[in-house]
């Protein structure tokens, strides 16, 4: 079973006005009452749990959900990270016995990197603005090509720079993945765009110490020369002369084949998310023990939408279809988890 208890109310400190605002964590003041209510609720330890049921909270970060800020995912409605933010709190809150482990991932980016707007120029030394689709054609055309003074700043060769470059741009392409966007400046490291937002970071802590349960951050997007969209890997493994840009996080892998449910949910529905759910679905050995226990929170996650520039809804609502399809369960925070189809302890 999954829990004896089934939901919990929310605690009064939590604010569901203030989910789309930044602000201090009272850690201290948090962690007493954690240990209150996890006292007044009987919770156990999460090393406890018959049935292990992990949540991976990807890029909930300030830059992608909160108004205002570089990428703030706003989906048609306008509104679309803040109000999956809230709903994912109050999944936190409510689940509080139910949630064995939470694995957020952190979107790690520096000023210098291939989908930044410094990292290319035209032939009048014009960066491109954001939002622009870099494809083969426009690097072999010589729409666009590398910048070199902001790669020889990181130590770089500019020919190898410039061989990468089309080979990076015609990889994306055979994969059949978007083509090389340029990106605002967004989720740079050391700064506040970088951080969890804080209403969830304050109820992935307040399950923490409730729970005794140690959330495993983990942290991509740091390699300059590729996209790392998903939390398993980046977008293209190889440069151009074979070497090695990154490969898949065995690690994480191994951990969520441990667990009996796996629980999705963050930004964006059409880029970060649904490349981590085609990773877990890309090998048929991982595809068939993952699939059938993952759940993904479609009430807690939007697509990218800059209205009059780009709309990714249909494509991340196709996307979730095909996941279905392949066996995974696409359910709503709000449904008690006992009543989730296929929920029983895996194979690990």
């Amino acid at each position: 079973m999954v829990s004896s208890m089934g939901q919990l109310a929310l605690p009064e400190h939590f604010d569901p006005g203030r989910v789309d605002e930044v602000w201090r964590v009272p850690y201290e003041e948090r962690a007493r009452e954690a240990a209150a209510w996890a006292a007044t609720h009987r919770l156990r330890p999460a090393a406890d749990d018959s049935l292990r049921l992990c949540l991976l909270a990807v890029d909930v970060q300030n830059t992608f959900c909160i108004p205002g800020f570089e990428l703030f995912v706003a989906g048609r409605s306008g509104t679309g990270a803040v109000d999956d933010n809230r709903r994912l709190c109050e999944f936190v809150y409510r689940n509080l016995g139910a949630i064995t482990q939470i694995v957020p991932s952190l979107d790690t980016h520096h000023a210098m990197q291939v989908f930044h707007a410094v990292w290319l120029v035209d032939q009048d030394g014009n960066h491109p603005p954001p939002y622009t689709l870099v494809s083969a054609d426009d690097v072999a055309t010589g729409r666009w090509r590398v910048n070199t003074p902001a790669v020889e700043a990181l130590g770089i060769d500019a020919g190898y720079a410039e061989r990468h470059l089309a080979h990076y741009t015609r990889r994306l392409g055979e994969g059949g993945k978007y083509d090389l966007t340029i990106w605002p400046y967004h989720a740079m490291l050391g700064g506040i765009g970088h951080a969890l937002v804080s209403a969830v970071e304050e109820a992935i802590f307040f399950h923490g110490i409730a729970r005794r349960s140690n959330p495993e951050f983990q942290v991509k997007g740091d390699n300059a020369l590729t996209e790392h969209y998903s939390m398993l890997g980046p977008e293209v493994t190889d440069g151009p002369d074979g070497d090695r840009l990154g490969g898949k996080n065995t690690e994480l892998i191994a951990r969520l084949l441990s667990f009996d449910a796996v629980v999705v949910a963050g930004q964006a529905k059409s880029h970060c998310v649904a490349w981590t759910i085609d990773d877990l679905l890309q090998s048929g050995d991982l595809r068939e023990r993952l699939a059938p226990r993952t759940y993904l929170l479609e009430d807690c996650t939007s697509p990218v939408v800059v209205p009059g520039v780009v709309d990714y809804t249909d494509e991340a609502d196709a996307a979730f279809e095909r996941y279905a399809a392949a066996g995974m369960h696409v359910v709503r925070s709000t449904d008690p988890i006992e009543s989730w189809p296929g929920l029983s302890r895996g194979e690990r």
